[in-house]
């Protein structure tokens, strides 16, 4: 009977050691491939930061996640060689950042062939995209939301954005990249939430920064330089954007809220503060947290099996 436990006892400590060269006992790690469009990006630095760091909330003793940040540098063929080194590594699972939302079937067919499932963030693919997989999902926020409240915001002021006082709100406009979405959307419900409200719009200038704070800042030059006291208010599809209209509107003598409006999209700290002073008639609060958490958590439920919805919405906030 003594000889029977010891052999037992042996048999277990042998696969106990098994185990433990094996990796089980020491809990499992998952691999995260993430490429994000451009890592020069205001927004996109809070969010990827965030995601990094939400990740590292979620471990446990015997939960690990490895995850690889790469930037796209905003170019589609780095973006593509990237999404294939991830595949050839193994990983669990992919959380995209498109450079071009028109990218999106390319990646999902490679994926879905490697049985990698990906989560989609920021940039929204079409609708036939989205419907190609059961293994992907988009999360983000909408965007016509935003620009809704960036008209809002203007028609809700006292002269509803007619800083000059000739019945007509002249605006000039700097949008994002054209093939995105959110550009898109930012571009046309903005005015649209004017026109709703009854006022009558004019534009005189638009233009694509391709979110870029230099670039806002060349074109609001411009427009200024331009039509001069006929702008009555400068749109900007992002925070960065306004920020370098910012400056152009200073530099051309002008003073925000008091013959020329601004406004953004994202909520930077530093856009905040200007709302808060002033200097910025307003912009519209774009979650990286929510989005980036709601990334994640999709992320886990794919490497875990559990639903997830197609798309998963975060709504924006108006900061005025």
């Amino acid at each position: 009977m003594f000889k029977r436990v010891i052999s037992v006892f042996v048999a277990v400590s042998m696969l106990l050691s098994v185990m433990l060269l094996s990796g089980c006992a020491s809990g499992d790690t998952y691999k995260v491939g993430v490429s994000i469009y451009q890592f020069n990006d205001n927004f996109m630095t809070l969010y990827r930061n965030e995601i990094e760091a939400y990740f590292k909330t979620l471990e446990t003793d015997t939960v690990k996640y490895e995850v690889t940040i790469m930037d796209a540098a905003n170019d589609m063929a780095t973006q593509a060689s990237q999404v294939d080194n991830f595949i050839a590594q193994g990983m669990d699972v992919m959380i995209i950042n498109l450079v071009q939302s028109s990218s999106a079937a390319t990646i999902t067919e490679k994926a879905e062939a490697a049985n990698i499932p990906v989560v989609y963030i920021n940039r929204e693919p079409s609708a036939e995209d989205m419907a190609a997989s059961e293994n992907i999902t988009y999360v983000g926020a909408d965007a016509r939301q935003s620009g809704t409240y960036q008209g809002e915001i203007v028609a809700e002021l006292p002269d509803q954005g007619d800083a000059n006082g000739d019945g007509i709100v002249k605006y000039v406009m700097i949008m994002g990249d054209p093939e995105n979405v959110d550009a898109q959307y930012r571009t046309e419900f903005s005015i649209k939430a004017l026109t709703d409200a009854g006022i009558t719009v004019e534009k005189l200038f638009e233009q694509r920064g391709d979110w870029d704070q230099a670039k806002g800042q060349e074109l609001a030059a411009s427009a200024l330089a331009q039509f001069g006291g006929e702008i009555d208010v400068i749109f900007c599809n992002n925070d960065g954007m306004a920020l370098g209209a910012a400056q152009a509107i200073t530099a051309a003598g002008r003073v925000v809220n008091e013959d020329i409006y601004l406004l953004g999209v994202d909520a930077l700290d530093e856009c905040v503060e200007m709302v808060e002073a002033g200097t910025m008639t307003g912009t519209v609060l774009n979650d990286h947290i929510g989005q980036s958490h709601g990334a994640v958590d999709a992320a886990i439920n794919f490497i875990n099996d559990n639903p997830v919805d197609k798309y998963i919405w975060v709504d924006y906030q108006k900061v005025n």
